[in-house]
């Protein structure tokens, strides 16, 4: 099952926004990949020989892939997958721009990897399965790259409530914009946002001894209050399109909120938000004679 040409445009669109804003969203989600290498059990370089190959689904423009390249070394490599073109291009421009000669970025959807069997030594994901179409046959997919016996580990976001990144922006603009709840499966960056249900996808899809934490961190954002609400605007599609929609005054009325609603995150270093992630892990059975 596919992406549909909405979702598609969506990302594609926003693709220039998030290789501008990649080094702040870098720092922001640091936490986040920190979990997912130690979830997914990979060595740092002084193992490389025991871990060479990792996948990074859903990269968009090369992070974390591209946090994990330095960590196998020169004799491992990380691929990073995505199925929007221009966020290839812009992990491809990365990659080269910081000399990792050991990242490799392809398009590719989640549930159709271009790999062989047991190819990989870890499998990571940073919010991307709230995006998959069908989660289960991207889970099989995962395992059926993943060498047996090796780790797999998702980042999905917890509840709005617990996440003010989000909703101190969205309850501003949602009293001026209609905002329908996504269905229930609906593709959305709250999909999984319920404790145990993407565990349990990864029991349908034959993940063994699935695992599920809850990650307390705070986003750190080196940027004014004013620079944070450029980016979370650019980096959303969905929030550009119901900017668009709001009159001058309504723009500028909605904006004065938001930062005023910034201001208990603001520091002296920037923004920092409370955040909370669950990620989400196992491993692949291993092979039957």
């Amino acid at each position: 099952m596919r992406l549909n040409q909405d979702v598609i445009n969506q990302w594609s669109s926003a693709a220039k926004f998030w290789e501008k804003h990649r080094a702040v969203v870098k720092q922001m989600f640091s936490p986040v990949t920190d979990a997912l290498v130690e979830d997914a059990q990979i060595a740092s370089r002084h193992a490389a020989s025991s871990l060479g190959r990792v996948l990074d689904i859903a990269t968009g423009p090369g992070d974390p892939a591209l946090s994990v390249a330095p960590l196998l070394g020169p004799e491992g490599r990380v691929f990073g997958v995505d199925p929007i073109p221009e966020m290839v291009a812009a992990a491809r421009r990365a990659a080269n721009d910081f000399g990792f000669s050991n990242a490799q970025f392809e398009i590719a959807f989640a549930d159709h990897l271009p790999f062989p069997a047991d190819t990989f030594d870890a499998i990571i994901s940073r919010f991307g399965a709230m995006f998959f179409p069908s989660p289960v046959d991207a889970v099989r997919e995962m395992l059926r790259v993943l060498k047996p016996g090796r780790k797999l580990a998702l980042a999905v976001w917890h509840s709005a409530d617990t996440n003010p990144f989000f909703n101190t922006v969205s309850q501003v603009i949602d009293r001026y914009v209609e905002s329908p709840a996504p269905g229930p499966d609906a593709p959305d960056a709250f999909r999984f946002a319920t404790p145990g249900v993407l565990r349990d996808v990864l029991v349908e899809s034959g993940v063994m001894a699935p695992r599920e934490r809850l990650l307390q961190f705070h986003i750190q954002a080196p940027v004014s209050a004013e620079e944070f609400w450029t980016l979370r605007c650019e980096l959303s599609e969905k929030m550009r399109e119901k900017i668009g929609r709001l009159s001058s005054e309504q723009l500028t009325e909605v904006k004065r909120q938001v930062l005023e609603a910034f201001q208990p995150y603001c520091t002296a270093s920037g923004m920092t938000f409370p955040a909370q992630v669950l990620i989400i892990s196992g491993t692949k059975p291993p092979a039957t004679n």
